[in-house]
């Protein structure tokens, strides 16, 4: 039965702040005498320790010290990070290296990291011998070594583990329903008070404005896009997706529209969108299959139409 509410006196809350060069946001309805304000400074400390960790836009970072670390020495990581990189292997090695982590250096390069891209960076970044980061790197609970030079970037994932992480704060502070989520990344809790599923968007693939393409109803459950549309740089007459060929140390020459993914956690749905990018629609839809997601391609066709590809059932509706 949908959990109804039968109080007419919950106050909407609608908290939001800065994070990872974005905005979170969370939404709930609580009963009148919730003050909302430790609320917000938990969700807010809770993402900042997310960026603080995993950022590469930040030299002081947990990463980045990882980055500058030598080949063969053991670190020790923070339970999160250490979650997170778990993660990010286990996805690389179940999407056959669609998703890797151990692209900071090709990321860098063309300059979707802080700097402008840098052509003799591009170069090397091209030349590199590449192997996936999960045969570079040895994780033994929380401690990690590289077993050869490697440049991690968790930008395909950390995001997403910020919006788990802000459902984790909510549920910590006995609040069950509600919707989380950062810069699209989106975590749903529960049901809204009326007892119907939390309404997300999918949002169309055009970089000139924000529309919807569809609309999904969640209830427990995670969802995140990785598109070609929103994040770009320009190199001469030509705008490059972020998303990188772990294959080439480039960009991918002909990306998907978009990949949206529906999965149990926001982090697991974060990576996956992006495999799922970089495998394209028919190598895609069997490590869907096989990984149980539920996603949807949005591909454009020689003239620019979209076309959706469904895969799963909650997307056969939404689509």
């Amino acid at each position: 039965m949908p959990k109804m509410s039968t109080d007419p006196g919950l106050v909407r809350h609608a908290l939001n702040g800065p994070t990872m060069g974005t905005r979170w946001s969370a939404l709930f309805f609580a009963p009148p005498g919730l003050d909302p304000a430790p609320v917000q400074q938990a969700l807010q400390a809770a993402v900042a320790a997310v960026d603080a960790q995993m950022s590469t836009w930040r030299p002081d970072s947990d990463l980045m010290r990882l980055n500058r670390m030598p080949v063969g020495q053991w670190a020790s990581l923070a339970p999160d990070l250490a979650r997170v990189l778990a993660l990010g292997l286990a996805i690389g090695r179940a999407s056959g290296g669609a998703f890797d982590i151990g692209q900071g250096d090709a990321v860098r390069a063309w300059g979707f990291g802080p700097d402008p891209a840098d052509p003799q960076a591009i170069r090397a970044a091209r030349a590199a011998a590449r192997s996936p980061a999960h045969e570079r790197l040895e994780l033994d609970g929380s401690r990690l070594r590289k077993t050869a030079p490697i440049a991690l970037d968790l930008n395909g994932i950390a995001k997403g583990h910020g919006a788990d992480r802000l459902a984790e704060v909510l549920l910590a502070h006995g609040i069950s329903d509600a919707l989380v989520g950062i810069d699209g990344e989106m975590r749903a809790l529960g049901l809204r008070p009326d007892g119907a599923p939390w309404a997300v968007a999918v949002e169309a693939p055009d970089p000139e404005r924000r529309a919807p393409q569809s609309v999904l109803a969640l209830q427990d459950a995670a969802v995140a896009t990785s598109g070609d549309y929103r994040h770009r740089v320009r190199l001469g007459d030509r705008h490059l997706s972020h998303t990188m060929d772990p294959a080439s140390g480039a960009p991918l020459p002909a990306p998907p529209a978009s990949v949206t993914v529906v999965a149990r956690s926001c982090a697991e749905a974060d990576a996956w969108a992006t495999a799922l990018m970089v495998a394209g629609p028919r190598v895609g839809a069997d490590l869907a299959a096989r990984a149980g997601l539920d996603a949807l391609y949005l591909l454009r066709g020689p003239d620019g139409a979209i076309r959706p590809l469904p895969l799963g059932r909650l997307f056969a509706a939404a689509a």
